[in-house]
């Protein structure tokens, strides 16, 4: 499955344990993640802001991030279609990165339930979706 995985789940997987740590380690392991520059530099300045991760791990982390992910530039989406338009970036890479589903925290991305295709869910959800496909 083709993964777009948000900041805030990806933040959540090295910043605690969790579901979000068993969500990461599920993508990085069994599906395809997706994943553009801005979404790195989103992860990088939180991870380094907010959570006062060590540059060493952070740095760890976005080497794993761009070594198992696709990098791509997001298309442009219409402002219409989410509420935030910080959100656009990832609506933007389903077409161009063929995406299966969005993982995210994200209540005004959730509320769009799916964009071209693509399912929008929750780290639970996916997790749960993941487990009973065996994938």
């Amino acid at each position: 499955m083709r993964v777009v995985v948000d900041a805030n789940v990806a933040i959540a997987g090295v910043a605690a344990r969790g579901l979000c740590e068993a969500v990461m380690e599920l993508c990085l392991e069994r599906h395809h993640l997706v994943l553009c520059e801005e979404l790195l530099g989103e992860i990088e300045e939180k991870l380094c802001g907010k959570i006062k991760a060590p540059p060493t791990v952070v740095a760890e982390y976005l080497m794993v991030l761009r070594r198992n992910a696709q990098i791509l530039r997001p298309e442009a989406v219409g402002k219409e279609v989410c509420r935030d338009p910080d959100d656009l970036m990832v609506l933007g890479l389903v077409v161009p990165g063929k995406v299966d589903a969005i993982v995210t925290g994200d209540k005004d991305l959730l509320v769009i339930k799916s964009y071209k295709g693509a399912r929008i869910m929750t780290p639970r959800g996916f997790w749960e979706a993941s487990v009973a496909t065996g994938s």
